[in-house]
């Protein structure tokens, strides 16, 4: 026995459900269709020009979910059926939150893009701007789903003004048995925003030394000289005294020479010059003063200021070899002795007077 066409299920006959079927199934394959038509021409576009926009739209594109396509293909066929009121509006919130978790999706997406653009647009000139663009991005990622949470739960009939005033009074109370964590992140911010160093930076925190790898939300990882990695919690990092050799430019090094108390006065006036030539003689170098400093315990000290037109330690090193080398050819030469810990017994010998026999 043939069911006919006019057969009633649930409120709607045999034809308008067969009806609503198609309809669901042509949009679903129309929309699928468009995407990779409007995908395709827009993956060529991008590649022959060299604005970012239309990668943005092509990467957006590719991420808009099936659930979204699926949703609007069910509602669009729904529209011919005649549906109960619950139905109907279970299919209007259906289609309201499924559309905010997609529009959260892209978002997301757009905003993450932009700011990775611009931290590798900065990085070469800002070290710490692919830091500040993680920790910029970890919040609007976070303000973004909380927006689509928020008007997801407003859609669906709960009343936010309430659920914000708790979550005002619960995040107070979550504030204070997570101070810790919670001095830590701003700390990270602090790192971020005044940037006091940045990734590959070389520092030195109290006793403890070595280049910045990761600035995280609440530790600082540093490698050590000796290849160990050092974990400092954010918070304990910026409440110490942080010396940055990052941020050097040039290197300032004081020469400390002694020499022999029975050096003649007329070579120990050639000594000054001596040590400004040994260090003018090197390149990168910009002398600034060398002088007669004070008498030592067991020799005559010379003090030589000068500065090294490098932050690189190595270059430091090699050119205060360079001058070293310079000054005990030039004291060889001039015959000037330096000086040794030593140490001068002297014997006096004197005569016991008394009566003699």
């Amino acid at each position: 026995m043939l069911m006919s066409l006019d057969t009633i299920f649930y409120g709607n006959s045999l034809t308008q459900w067969l009806f609503a079927g198609v309809l669901t199934l042509s949009t679903w394959g129309a929309m699928l269709v468009v995407r990779r038509l409007i995908s395709g021409r827009l993956t060529a576009l991008a590649a022959a020009t060299a604005g970012q926009w239309d990668d943005l739209i092509v990467a957006a594109l590719s991420r808009t979910k099936p659930f979204f396509f699926a949703t609007v293909s069910i509602v669009v066929g729904a529209q011919v059926l005649t549906l109960p009121p619950r139905l109907e509006s279970f299919l209007a919130h259906l289609m309201a939150v499924v559309l905010l978790v997609q529009v959260g999706i892209w978002a997301s997406l757009i905003a993450r893009t932009l700011l990775d653009r611009y931290g590798a647009s900065r990085a070469e000139n800002d070290r710490g701007a692919a830091t500040m663009m993680s920790a910029v991005g970890f919040v609007v990622q976070v303000l973004i789903w909380s927006g689509v949470f928020l008007l997801t739960l407003s859609n669906l009939g709960v009343d936010i003004t309430a659920l914000i005033a708790g979550l005002g009074v619960g995040g107070i109370a979550i504030a204070l048995a997570t101070q810790n964590i919670l001095g830590d992140l701003l700390a990270s911010l602090a790192i971020v925003l005044d940037k006091p160093f940045a990734i590959k930076d070389f520092i030195i925190v109290g006793d403890l030394m070595g280049s910045v790898e990761h600035i995280g939300l609440k530790t600082t990882r540093v490698r050590s000289l000796s290849g160990e990695q050092l974990v400092f919690s954010n918070a304990d990092l910026l409440s110490s005294r942080i010396r940055n050799y990052g941020r050097m430019f040039e290197r300032r090094v004081v020469l400390s020479i002694g020499v022999e108390y029975e050096t003649p006065r007329a070579k120990l006036e050639r000594i000054p010059a001596i040590l400004k030539e040994a260090i003018g003689s090197q390149s990168g170098t910009r002398f600034d003063r060398s002088h007669f400093a004070s008498f030592g315990d067991f020799s005559l000290d010379f003090e030589s200021v000068y500065y090294v037109l490098s932050a690189d330690f190595n270059r430091h090193m090699d050119i205060q070899q360079a001058i070293n080398f310079r000054i005990h050819e030039q004291f060889e030469a001039e015959g000037i002795g330096f000086a040794y810990p030593t140490q001068r017994l002297v014997v006096e010998r004197r005569r016991v007077q008394g009566s003699e026999s």
